[in-house]
């Protein structure tokens, strides 16, 4: 099972990661529309809230079933903004 700090830090440096390869394909792209990497950057940023809000929920009754799905759910975003900046 994953410990809450572990999966925070997790989904902190994916997001983040995320984040930064959205402003390195702006920089080295700058004669395509900023506004596409910035929905992408709103969307991460969305996405990693409610994650946040998810790992720090008080009542659950099984953590690491709570935990495997969200480390599921951040996976499965993850990987769609991923495709959305190779679209560009």
């Amino acid at each position: 099972m994953a410990s809450k700090r572990l999966l925070k830090r997790d989904v902190n440096y994916v997001i983040g990661d995320i984040i930064e390869a959205a402003y390195v394909h702006q920089l080295a792209n700058p004669e395509q529309d900023p506004k596409k990497t910035e929905d992408i950057v709103d969307e991460a940023i969305k996405d990693f809230d409610v994650l946040m809000a998810k790992i720090n929920q008080k009542k659950v009754e099984n953590k690491k079933e709570h935990f495997k799905a969200i480390e599921k759910e951040l996976e499965i975003k993850a990987q769609d903004l991923v495709a959305k900046i190779n679209e560009l």
